[in-house]
């Protein structure tokens, strides 16, 4: 089963936010939605979406400055949608790190292929624009097409599931800490609970292998973190 893009909505205007929310749900997209800054700060980490639409002129926070929080710790890509049309605006946005901006009012082809875009070349920035197949023995991974295929058939697995399985295979061979895992999953913020961890990967584990008291694909080190086989 395909795992779906996860998307952020942070937009306080209710009918621009439901537009885009029936859009993107019609359009194969998992969305979750934030009216507040402070909302959509607590959110990231915890939801772990593959892209922000971000609103500029929130009720408490401005959009530059969660943009700027979030460049801190974090390489989701970000799409700013707002009404403010000043090139020193857009200028703004993106030296600190959108990685687009759209203008309202705006269309839904131009807003749909704005969104591809910015994942496609996420997807190509941590994978590598030629290495979008990861392949360990009978495990393959479609980073592009977020398939996880073990012995011929496709595994589902959660988003965060995914999110760990991918990251390790990214870093094949070498041991990622736990500590590592967390920041990168959950933020810098989140508190560093190896149980979570350990609950996922040990559902990972029985989706993936055939024994999982004795693994093939992914190992543990203990004390320090896992490590995803590389050959």
């Amino acid at each position: 089963m395909t795992v779906k893009s996860k998307i952020l909505i942070v937009e306080d205007e209710e009918p621009i936010s439901n537009f885009m929310e029936m859009t993107l749900k019609a359009n194969n997209y998992s969305v979750i939605c934030a009216k507040k800054g402070k909302e959509a700060l607590s959110m990231i980490p915890s939801h772990c979406p593959d892209l922000i639409i971000l609103d500029l002129g929130l009720p408490d926070i401005d959009g530059i400055t969660i943009l700027k929080e979030l460049r801190t710790w974090s390489s989701t890509p970000v799409i700013v949608v707002s009404a403010r049309s000043d090139e020193a605006d857009k200028v703004e946005a993106l030296d600190i790190g959108a990685d687009d901006y759209i203008v309202k009012p705006f269309g839904t082809s131009e807003l749909l292929a704005r969104i591809r875009t910015a994942i496609r070349h996420n997807t190509s920035n941590h994978s590598g624009a030629s290495e979008h197949l990861f392949s360990v023995k009978n495990l393959k991974i479609d980073f592009q097409k977020r398939l996880v295929i073990i012995d011929g058939s496709e595994v589902h697995l959660t988003q965060i599931e995914y999110k760990i399985v991918s990251l390790l295979a990214k870093s094949a061979g070498r041991v990622l800490t736990y500590d590592a895992i967390i920041t990168e999953l959950w933020g810098p913020y989140a508190v560093k609970d190896n149980q979570i961890l350990r609950v996922n990967m040990a559902n990972i584990r029985r989706k993936l292998e055939k024994n999982p008291a004795a693994p093939e694909y992914i190992f543990t080190e203990v004390g320090i973190g896992y490590r995803m086989a590389e050959e």
